[in-house]
């Protein structure tokens, strides 16, 4: 995991739309920006739904909610108009992002050991400056508490 003070890595992704997005178009603005496993599953449709609900705040306060998984551009539209997300999915098929910001670990299911997205939530400023980082987060809790922390 990146640490606090850290210039966010930058990135070029495709969102749900396949529009490719980068970091730097967001300077000016807080983004936060959640890693997560998978479309579809329960943990991360309770992490997107609840980023959902709450996404008029984040709006209000002047903050950009990113998701980014390895998943498709199909799926996350697939994820999006099945929960009405109203923010933006980033597809990082290669692996650009998620490895730049250090969420590609090993992971243990079952005794069974794989490699794979952790859980991982950044708080970017307005300058590109990661100023909160929170790993291992759990879905359902994590937009309530990162709504806080603005």
């Amino acid at each position: 995991m990146l640490e606090p003070g850290t210039k966010a890595p930058v990135f070029s992704l495709p969102d749900q739309n396949g529009v490719c997005h980068t970091l730097e178009e967001y300077l000016g603005k807080k983004v936060i920006l959640y890693f997560y496993p998978k479309d579809l599953t329960s943990g991360c449709t309770k992490q997107a739904c609840g980023f959902g609900e709450l996404y008029p705040q984040f709006a209000e306060k002047g903050a950009v909610i990113l998701g980014v998984s390895k998943d498709s551009v199909a799926s996350h539209k697939k994820f999006e108009e099945k929960y009405g997300l109203p923010f933006t999915l980033l597809s990082d098929t290669e692996l650009q992002a998620i490895q730049a910001y250090d969420v590609w670990k090993e992971k243990k299911n079952y005794g069974k050991v794989t490699m794979g997205v952790v859980r991982t939530t950044y708080l970017i400023d307005e300058n590109g400056i990661i100023v909160k980082a929170f790993g291992k987060v759990k879905a359902a809790e994590n937009p309530a508490e990162m709504l806080r922390e603005l």
